[in-house]
Protein backbone atom coordinates (compact mmCIF):
# COMPACT_ATOMS: atom_id res chain seq x y z
CA UNK A 1 0.00 0.00 0.00
CA UNK A 2 1.44 3.34 -1.03
CA UNK A 3 2.51 5.65 1.73
CA UNK A 4 2.85 3.05 4.48
CA UNK A 5 6.64 3.17 4.83
CA UNK A 6 7.01 6.83 4.02
CA UNK A 7 9.81 8.66 2.26
CA UNK A 8 12.85 8.53 4.47
CA UNK A 9 14.66 10.84 2.05
CA UNK A 10 11.98 13.57 2.13
CA UNK A 11 13.76 16.92 1.95
CA UNK A 12 12.19 20.20 0.97
CA UNK A 13 14.51 22.53 -0.92
CA UNK A 14 13.55 26.19 -0.61
CA UNK A 15 13.67 27.66 -4.11
CA UNK A 16 12.68 31.20 -3.15
CA UNK A 17 11.58 33.20 -0.13
CA UNK A 18 10.35 36.74 -0.54
CA UNK A 19 8.07 39.32 1.03
CA UNK A 20 4.74 40.26 -0.54
CA UNK A 21 3.09 43.52 0.46
CA UNK A 22 -0.52 44.62 0.31
CA UNK A 23 -1.17 46.56 -2.88
CA UNK A 24 -3.58 49.16 -1.47
CA UNK A 25 -2.02 52.50 -0.66
CA UNK A 26 -5.07 53.75 1.23
CA UNK A 27 -4.56 51.49 4.27
CA UNK A 28 -2.94 53.53 7.01
CA UNK A 29 -0.17 51.99 9.16
CA UNK A 30 -1.35 51.34 12.71
CA UNK A 31 -0.79 49.19 15.77
CA UNK A 32 -3.33 46.44 16.41
CA UNK A 33 -3.68 45.55 20.07
CA UNK A 34 -4.75 41.95 20.52
CA UNK A 35 -7.86 41.14 22.56
CA UNK A 36 -7.93 39.41 25.93
CA UNK A 37 -9.22 36.28 24.18
CA UNK A 38 -6.11 36.31 21.96
CA UNK A 39 -3.96 36.24 25.08
CA UNK A 40 -5.17 32.81 26.17
CA UNK A 41 -3.30 30.90 23.43
CA UNK A 42 -0.74 33.71 23.14
CA UNK A 43 2.10 33.26 20.67
CA UNK A 44 2.58 29.86 19.05
CA UNK A 45 2.62 28.77 15.37
CA UNK A 46 -0.75 27.90 13.83
CA UNK A 47 -1.26 26.69 10.28
CA UNK A 48 -3.74 25.36 7.76
CA UNK A 49 -1.96 22.72 5.69
CA UNK A 50 -3.50 21.68 2.35
CA UNK A 51 -2.45 18.78 0.09
CA UNK A 52 -3.40 19.08 -3.59
CA UNK A 53 -3.20 16.31 -6.20
CA UNK A 54 -1.80 17.07 -9.63
CA UNK A 55 -4.22 19.58 -11.18
CA UNK A 56 -6.00 18.62 -14.39
CA UNK A 57 -5.12 22.00 -15.90
CA UNK A 58 -2.08 24.13 -15.20
CA UNK A 59 1.12 23.20 -13.43
CA UNK A 60 3.15 24.30 -10.41
CA UNK A 61 4.45 27.37 -12.24
CA UNK A 62 0.85 28.50 -12.66
CA UNK A 63 0.16 27.82 -8.97
CA UNK A 64 3.08 30.02 -7.91
CA UNK A 65 2.02 32.70 -10.38
CA UNK A 66 -1.47 32.72 -8.83
CA UNK A 67 0.00 33.42 -5.39
CA UNK A 68 2.37 36.07 -6.69
CA UNK A 69 -0.49 37.84 -8.47
CA UNK A 70 -3.19 37.41 -5.83
CA UNK A 71 -1.53 37.75 -2.42
CA UNK A 72 -1.18 41.57 -2.59
CA UNK A 73 -4.95 41.88 -3.03
CA UNK A 74 -5.66 39.34 -0.28
CA UNK A 75 -3.47 41.31 2.13
CA UNK A 76 -5.53 44.42 1.45
CA UNK A 77 -8.35 42.69 3.36
CA UNK A 78 -6.08 40.92 5.88
CA UNK A 79 -3.77 43.87 6.44
CA UNK A 80 -2.50 42.76 9.90
CA UNK A 81 -1.04 39.64 8.25
CA UNK A 82 1.31 41.90 6.29
CA UNK A 83 2.59 43.33 9.58
CA UNK A 84 4.88 42.14 12.34
CA UNK A 85 4.11 40.66 15.75
CA UNK A 86 5.88 42.70 18.40
CA UNK A 87 5.93 43.16 22.16
CA UNK A 88 4.52 46.34 23.61
CA UNK A 89 7.39 47.87 25.60
CA UNK A 90 5.06 49.18 28.32
CA UNK A 91 2.74 46.22 28.90
CA UNK A 92 4.96 43.37 27.70
CA UNK A 93 2.00 42.02 25.74
CA UNK A 94 1.97 41.05 22.05
CA UNK A 95 0.65 43.48 19.46
CA UNK A 96 0.77 43.74 15.67
CA UNK A 97 2.63 46.57 13.95
CA UNK A 98 0.57 46.92 10.79
CA UNK A 99 3.05 48.76 8.60
CA UNK A 100 2.82 46.60 5.47
CA UNK A 101 6.23 45.07 6.10
CA UNK A 102 5.06 42.12 3.98
CA UNK A 103 3.86 38.57 4.33
CA UNK A 104 6.25 35.80 3.38
CA UNK A 105 5.86 33.71 0.22
CA UNK A 106 8.02 30.59 0.28
CA UNK A 107 8.35 28.35 -2.77
CA UNK A 108 9.90 24.92 -2.31
CA UNK A 109 10.27 21.59 -4.03
CA UNK A 110 10.40 18.01 -2.78
CA UNK A 111 11.89 15.37 -5.05
CA UNK A 112 9.40 12.69 -4.00
CA UNK A 113 5.80 11.84 -4.80
CA UNK A 114 3.06 12.76 -2.34
CA UNK A 115 1.85 9.16 -2.39
CA UNK A 116 5.03 7.83 -0.80
CA UNK A 117 4.65 9.97 2.32
CA UNK A 118 3.65 8.30 5.57
CA UNK A 119 0.29 10.05 5.52
CA UNK A 120 -0.92 8.26 8.63
CA UNK A 121 1.49 10.30 10.76
CA UNK A 122 1.63 14.06 11.16
CA UNK A 123 5.27 14.02 12.24
CA UNK A 124 6.38 11.90 9.29
CA UNK A 125 4.55 13.95 6.66
CA UNK A 126 2.92 17.34 7.29
CA UNK A 127 5.35 18.60 9.92
CA UNK A 128 8.38 17.68 7.77
CA UNK A 129 7.09 19.71 4.83
CA UNK A 130 6.39 22.92 6.72
CA UNK A 131 9.28 25.38 6.82
CA UNK A 132 10.30 27.49 9.82
CA UNK A 133 9.63 31.20 9.73
CA UNK A 134 10.56 34.15 11.92
CA UNK A 135 8.56 34.56 15.11
CA UNK A 136 7.56 38.11 14.27
CA UNK A 137 6.20 37.26 10.80
CA UNK A 138 2.40 37.36 10.83
CA UNK A 139 1.89 35.18 7.72
CA UNK A 140 4.12 32.76 5.85
CA UNK A 141 2.49 31.15 2.80
CA UNK A 142 4.50 28.08 1.82
CA UNK A 143 3.93 26.37 -1.53
CA UNK A 144 5.84 23.13 -2.22
CA UNK A 145 5.88 21.04 -5.42
CA UNK A 146 6.22 17.23 -5.52
CA UNK A 147 7.54 14.85 -8.15
CA UNK A 148 4.03 13.53 -8.91
CA UNK A 149 2.82 16.96 -10.00
CA UNK A 150 0.89 17.54 -6.78
CA UNK A 151 1.68 20.32 -4.35
CA UNK A 152 1.04 21.53 -0.82
CA UNK A 153 0.08 24.93 0.56
CA UNK A 154 0.72 25.81 4.20
CA UNK A 155 -0.89 28.97 5.56
CA UNK A 156 1.38 29.57 8.57
CA UNK A 157 0.60 32.28 11.09
CA UNK A 158 0.37 32.71 14.85
CA UNK A 159 -2.32 31.58 17.29
CA UNK A 160 -2.33 35.00 18.95
CA UNK A 161 -3.94 36.27 15.71
CA UNK A 162 -6.28 33.44 14.73
CA UNK A 163 -8.35 30.50 15.86
CA UNK A 164 -9.62 27.70 13.62
CA UNK A 165 -12.57 29.67 12.27
CA UNK A 166 -10.31 32.60 11.36
CA UNK A 167 -7.90 30.27 9.55
CA UNK A 168 -10.80 28.92 7.49
CA UNK A 169 -11.94 32.47 6.73
CA UNK A 170 -8.47 33.28 5.37
CA UNK A 171 -8.33 30.23 3.09
CA UNK A 172 -11.91 30.80 1.92
CA UNK A 173 -11.18 34.43 1.09
CA UNK A 174 -8.08 33.43 -0.88
CA UNK A 175 -10.02 30.84 -2.89
CA UNK A 176 -12.82 33.29 -3.73
CA UNK A 177 -10.44 36.11 -4.60
CA UNK A 178 -8.13 33.94 -6.72
CA UNK A 179 -11.02 32.47 -8.73
CA UNK A 180 -13.20 35.54 -9.17
CA UNK A 181 -10.86 38.49 -8.70
CA UNK A 182 -13.17 39.99 -6.07
CA UNK A 183 -14.14 39.37 -2.46
CA UNK A 184 -17.82 39.86 -1.65
CA UNK A 185 -18.63 42.24 1.19
CA UNK A 186 -20.08 39.35 3.21
CA UNK A 187 -16.75 37.51 3.02
CA UNK A 188 -14.54 40.38 4.16
CA UNK A 189 -12.96 40.00 7.61
CA UNK A 190 -13.42 42.20 10.67
CA UNK A 191 -10.27 43.03 12.65
CA UNK A 192 -12.02 45.12 15.33
CA UNK A 193 -10.86 43.73 18.68
CA UNK A 194 -12.75 46.38 20.66
CA UNK A 195 -15.81 44.15 20.85
CA UNK A 196 -14.07 42.18 23.63
CA UNK A 197 -13.53 44.73 26.40
CA UNK A 198 -13.27 43.99 30.11
CA UNK A 199 -15.84 45.52 32.43
CA UNK A 200 -14.76 48.51 34.49
CA UNK A 201 -14.73 46.22 37.50
CA UNK A 202 -13.71 42.78 36.15
CA UNK A 203 -15.94 40.03 37.48
CA UNK A 204 -15.84 36.26 37.06
CA UNK A 205 -16.73 33.07 38.88
CA UNK A 206 -14.32 30.98 40.94
CA UNK A 207 -14.78 28.21 38.36
CA UNK A 208 -12.55 30.11 35.90
CA UNK A 209 -9.68 30.03 38.38
CA UNK A 210 -10.05 26.25 38.43
CA UNK A 211 -10.51 25.91 34.65
CA UNK A 212 -7.21 27.61 33.73
CA UNK A 213 -3.73 26.71 35.02
CA UNK A 214 -0.42 28.60 34.70
CA UNK A 215 1.63 27.10 31.88
CA UNK A 216 4.84 26.34 33.76
CA UNK A 217 6.98 23.30 34.38
CA UNK A 218 6.01 22.87 38.01
CA UNK A 219 2.45 22.03 36.98
CA UNK A 220 3.27 19.66 34.11
CA UNK A 221 4.83 16.26 33.62
CA UNK A 222 8.34 16.10 32.17
CA UNK A 223 8.91 16.15 28.43
CA UNK A 224 10.12 12.55 28.21
CA UNK A 225 6.93 11.29 29.85
CA UNK A 226 4.89 13.03 27.19
CA UNK A 227 6.94 11.67 24.30
CA UNK A 228 6.77 8.14 25.69
CA UNK A 229 3.05 8.36 26.39
CA UNK A 230 1.56 9.59 23.11
CA UNK A 231 1.48 8.85 19.39
CA UNK A 232 0.33 10.99 16.46
CA UNK A 233 -2.10 9.60 13.91
CA UNK A 234 -3.96 10.85 10.85
CA UNK A 235 -7.27 9.02 10.40
CA UNK A 236 -10.26 9.41 8.15
CA UNK A 237 -13.90 8.57 8.80
CA UNK A 238 -15.98 7.63 5.80
CA UNK A 239 -19.22 9.52 5.23
CA UNK A 240 -21.20 6.30 5.67
CA UNK A 241 -19.65 5.73 9.10
CA UNK A 242 -20.41 9.29 10.20
CA UNK A 243 -24.01 8.81 9.08
CA UNK A 244 -24.25 5.40 10.80
CA UNK A 245 -22.93 6.74 14.10
CA UNK A 246 -25.35 9.64 13.89
CA UNK A 247 -28.27 7.24 13.47
CA UNK A 248 -27.05 5.03 16.32
CA UNK A 249 -26.60 8.05 18.60
CA UNK A 250 -30.12 9.40 17.91
CA UNK A 251 -33.38 8.17 19.41
CA UNK A 252 -36.57 7.81 17.41
CA UNK A 253 -38.75 10.80 18.20
CA UNK A 254 -36.03 12.42 20.28
CA UNK A 255 -33.43 15.09 19.64
CA UNK A 256 -31.29 14.04 16.72
CA UNK A 257 -27.57 13.89 17.52
CA UNK A 258 -25.29 16.04 15.41
CA UNK A 259 -22.39 14.38 13.63
CA UNK A 260 -19.86 15.86 16.08
CA UNK A 261 -21.95 14.73 19.06
CA UNK A 262 -22.23 11.21 17.64
CA UNK A 263 -18.51 10.81 16.90
CA UNK A 264 -17.61 12.37 20.27
CA UNK A 265 -19.91 9.91 22.03
CA UNK A 266 -18.29 7.01 20.19
CA UNK A 267 -14.82 8.28 21.06
CA UNK A 268 -15.78 8.75 24.71
CA UNK A 269 -17.01 5.18 24.99
CA UNK A 270 -13.80 3.85 23.39
CA UNK A 271 -11.75 5.96 25.82
CA UNK A 272 -13.73 4.57 28.77
CA UNK A 273 -13.10 1.03 27.53
CA UNK A 274 -9.36 1.68 27.35
CA UNK A 275 -9.26 3.26 30.81
CA UNK A 276 -11.16 0.30 32.27
CA UNK A 277 -10.41 -0.32 35.93
CA UNK A 278 -7.29 1.87 35.89
CA UNK A 279 -9.31 4.96 36.85
CA UNK A 280 -12.86 5.49 38.05
CA UNK A 281 -13.42 8.48 35.77
CA UNK A 282 -12.47 9.90 32.38
CA UNK A 283 -13.15 13.23 30.69
CA UNK A 284 -14.00 14.66 27.30
CA UNK A 285 -13.62 18.32 26.41
CA UNK A 286 -14.58 20.47 23.43
CA UNK A 287 -13.19 23.74 22.10
CA UNK A 288 -16.28 25.78 21.25
CA UNK A 289 -16.42 28.61 18.70
CA UNK A 290 -18.23 31.57 20.21
CA UNK A 291 -19.14 33.31 16.96
CA UNK A 292 -22.52 31.61 16.65
CA UNK A 293 -23.17 31.60 20.40
CA UNK A 294 -22.70 35.29 21.23
CA UNK A 295 -26.17 36.72 20.73
CA UNK A 296 -26.74 39.49 23.31
CA UNK A 297 -27.08 42.37 20.83
CA UNK A 298 -27.40 42.84 17.06
CA UNK A 299 -24.02 44.62 17.18
CA UNK A 300 -22.32 41.58 18.72
CA UNK A 301 -23.93 39.24 16.21
CA UNK A 302 -22.81 41.46 13.33
CA UNK A 303 -19.27 41.77 14.72
CA UNK A 304 -18.97 37.99 15.00
CA UNK A 305 -20.01 37.27 11.42
CA UNK A 306 -16.47 37.43 9.99
CA UNK A 307 -14.45 38.18 13.10
CA UNK A 308 -10.75 37.53 12.46
CA UNK A 309 -9.23 36.62 15.81
CA UNK A 310 -9.77 34.22 18.71
CA UNK A 311 -13.29 33.51 20.00
CA UNK A 312 -12.83 30.03 21.45
CA UNK A 313 -13.44 28.49 24.84
CA UNK A 314 -13.10 25.02 26.34
CA UNK A 315 -15.85 23.05 28.05
CA UNK A 316 -15.23 19.72 29.76
CA UNK A 317 -17.24 16.95 31.41
CA UNK A 318 -16.11 14.11 33.64
CA UNK A 319 -18.08 10.86 34.03
CA UNK A 320 -17.65 7.46 35.65
CA UNK A 321 -15.90 4.94 33.41
CA UNK A 322 -18.22 2.05 34.21
CA UNK A 323 -21.32 4.07 33.44
CA UNK A 324 -19.87 5.20 30.11
CA UNK A 325 -19.02 1.62 29.14
CA UNK A 326 -22.55 0.40 29.91
CA UNK A 327 -24.46 3.46 28.70
CA UNK A 328 -26.21 3.33 25.27
CA UNK A 329 -24.67 5.60 22.64
CA UNK A 330 -27.72 7.95 22.53
CA UNK A 331 -27.31 8.64 26.27
CA UNK A 332 -23.62 9.45 25.84
CA UNK A 333 -24.44 11.71 22.88
CA UNK A 334 -26.99 13.50 25.08
CA UNK A 335 -24.26 14.12 27.68
CA UNK A 336 -22.03 15.54 24.94
CA UNK A 337 -24.83 17.84 23.80
CA UNK A 338 -25.53 18.99 27.38
CA UNK A 339 -21.84 19.64 28.08
CA UNK A 340 -21.41 21.80 24.97
CA UNK A 341 -24.70 23.67 25.47
CA UNK A 342 -24.35 24.13 29.25
CA UNK A 343 -22.37 27.41 29.48
CA UNK A 344 -24.29 30.69 29.20
CA UNK A 345 -21.87 31.79 26.50
CA UNK A 346 -22.56 35.53 26.46
CA UNK A 347 -21.74 35.82 30.16
CA UNK A 348 -19.03 33.15 29.96
CA UNK A 349 -17.02 35.02 27.31
CA UNK A 350 -17.39 38.29 29.20
CA UNK A 351 -16.11 36.57 32.35
CA UNK A 352 -13.24 35.12 30.33
CA UNK A 353 -12.30 38.60 29.07
CA UNK A 354 -12.47 39.91 32.64
CA UNK A 355 -10.42 37.00 34.00
CA UNK A 356 -7.63 37.56 31.46
CA UNK A 357 -7.60 41.26 32.34
CA UNK A 358 -6.41 40.31 35.81
CA UNK A 359 -4.03 37.55 34.70
CA UNK A 360 -2.09 39.19 31.85
CA UNK A 361 1.25 38.65 33.50
CA UNK A 362 1.38 34.92 32.74
CA UNK A 363 0.54 32.21 30.25
CA UNK A 364 -2.29 29.84 31.01
CA UNK A 365 -3.69 26.60 29.67
CA UNK A 366 -6.95 24.69 30.16
CA UNK A 367 -6.50 22.74 33.42
CA UNK A 368 -8.04 19.54 32.06
CA UNK A 369 -5.46 19.38 29.27
CA UNK A 370 -2.42 19.41 31.56
CA UNK A 371 -2.70 15.65 32.08
CA UNK A 372 -3.28 15.48 35.83
CA UNK A 373 -6.37 13.78 37.24
CA UNK A 374 -8.55 11.50 35.15
CA UNK A 375 -7.61 10.87 31.47
CA UNK A 376 -8.91 13.58 29.14
CA UNK A 377 -9.43 13.80 25.38
CA UNK A 378 -10.14 17.24 23.95
CA UNK A 379 -11.98 17.57 20.62
CA UNK A 380 -11.90 20.51 18.25
CA UNK A 381 -14.16 20.30 15.20
CA UNK A 382 -14.05 22.26 11.96
CA UNK A 383 -17.23 20.57 10.75
CA UNK A 384 -19.31 23.73 11.20
CA UNK A 385 -16.82 26.01 9.40
CA UNK A 386 -17.14 26.29 5.62
CA UNK A 387 -13.74 25.55 4.07
CA UNK A 388 -13.23 26.29 0.39
CA UNK A 389 -9.81 25.22 -0.89
CA UNK A 390 -10.28 25.51 -4.68
CA UNK A 391 -8.38 28.60 -5.84
CA UNK A 392 -8.43 27.56 -9.48
CA UNK A 393 -6.65 24.17 -9.41
CA UNK A 394 -9.30 21.95 -7.84
CA UNK A 395 -10.12 21.09 -4.26
CA UNK A 396 -7.40 20.01 -1.87
CA UNK A 397 -7.28 16.28 -1.15
CA UNK A 398 -6.90 17.10 2.52
CA UNK A 399 -6.84 20.23 4.67
CA UNK A 400 -5.54 19.93 8.22
CA UNK A 401 -4.79 22.55 10.88
CA UNK A 402 -1.49 22.19 12.69
CA UNK A 403 -0.22 24.12 15.67
CA UNK A 404 2.65 24.32 18.07
CA UNK A 405 1.84 23.18 21.59
CA UNK A 406 3.54 22.64 24.89
CA UNK A 407 5.60 19.46 24.76
CA UNK A 408 4.53 18.74 28.32
CA UNK A 409 0.74 18.66 28.02
CA UNK A 410 -0.38 15.12 28.76
CA UNK A 411 -3.94 14.81 27.47
CA UNK A 412 -5.40 13.46 24.25
CA UNK A 413 -6.18 15.87 21.43
CA UNK A 414 -8.39 15.18 18.40
CA UNK A 415 -9.11 17.51 15.44
CA UNK A 416 -11.98 16.81 13.05
CA UNK A 417 -11.93 18.44 9.59
CA UNK A 418 -14.34 17.70 6.71
CA UNK A 419 -12.66 16.55 3.54
CA UNK A 420 -12.58 19.41 1.01
CA UNK A 421 -15.08 19.04 -1.80
CA UNK A 422 -17.97 18.01 0.40
CA UNK A 423 -18.09 14.21 0.02
CA UNK A 424 -19.13 13.91 3.68
CA UNK A 425 -16.01 12.16 4.96
CA UNK A 426 -13.82 13.55 7.71
CA UNK A 427 -10.09 13.69 8.31
CA UNK A 428 -9.02 13.34 11.93
CA UNK A 429 -5.71 14.35 13.49
CA UNK A 430 -5.15 12.53 16.79
CA UNK A 431 -2.52 12.93 19.49
CA UNK A 432 -3.47 10.09 21.84
CA UNK A 433 -2.14 7.30 24.05
CA UNK A 434 -0.92 4.23 22.11
CA UNK A 435 -3.60 2.07 23.75
CA UNK A 436 -6.35 4.43 22.59
CA UNK A 437 -4.91 4.55 19.07
CA UNK A 438 -4.76 0.74 19.00
CA UNK A 439 -8.36 0.49 20.23
CA UNK A 440 -9.59 2.86 17.53
CA UNK A 441 -7.65 0.99 14.83
CA UNK A 442 -8.86 -2.47 15.92
CA UNK A 443 -12.52 -1.70 16.69
CA UNK A 444 -14.95 -3.40 14.33
CA UNK A 445 -16.59 -2.07 12.29
CA UNK A 446 -13.59 0.22 12.03
CA UNK A 447 -14.54 3.90 12.19
CA UNK A 448 -11.10 5.53 12.41
CA UNK A 449 -9.04 4.37 9.42
CA UNK A 450 -5.42 5.43 8.74
CA UNK A 451 -5.11 8.06 6.00
CA UNK A 452 -3.51 6.63 2.85
CA UNK A 453 -2.59 7.97 -0.56
CA UNK A 454 -5.39 5.88 -2.04
CA UNK A 455 -7.99 7.56 0.17
CA UNK A 456 -6.69 11.00 -0.81
CA UNK A 457 -6.63 10.11 -4.50
CA UNK A 458 -2.93 10.79 -4.90
CA UNK A 459 -0.88 9.29 -7.70
CA UNK A 460 1.27 6.28 -6.87
CA UNK A 461 5.05 6.83 -6.92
Amino acid sequence: MAGVNGCKDLQVRVVSRRLVKASATSVEPRVLAVSNLDLIPQTMPASMFCIYPKPSTGDFTAVVAAFEAGLPSLLNFFFPLAGRIATNPSSGLPEVNCGNQGAELVVGEAGVALACLDLGSMSASLRRIQQPFAEDVALSVQVVSFACGGFTVAWRTNHVLVDGSALCLLVNAWSELARSGTLAAGAQPSHDRSVFRPRAAPSYSAALDEALTPLDGERQVNVLTTKQSFVERLFYIEASDVARLREEASRDGGTRATRVQAVSAYLWKVLAGVVGAADAHCRMGWWVDGRRRLTTTPEIRAAMRNYFGNVTTFTVREERVQELVEMPLPDVAAMVREAIAAPAYDEHFQELVDWVEEHKDGRYVETATVGLGSPTVGVTSFASFPLETDFGFGHAAMAMPTSGSSARLCSGFVQIVPRPGGDGSWTVSAFVWPRLAAALESDMPQVFKPVTAEYLGLSAP
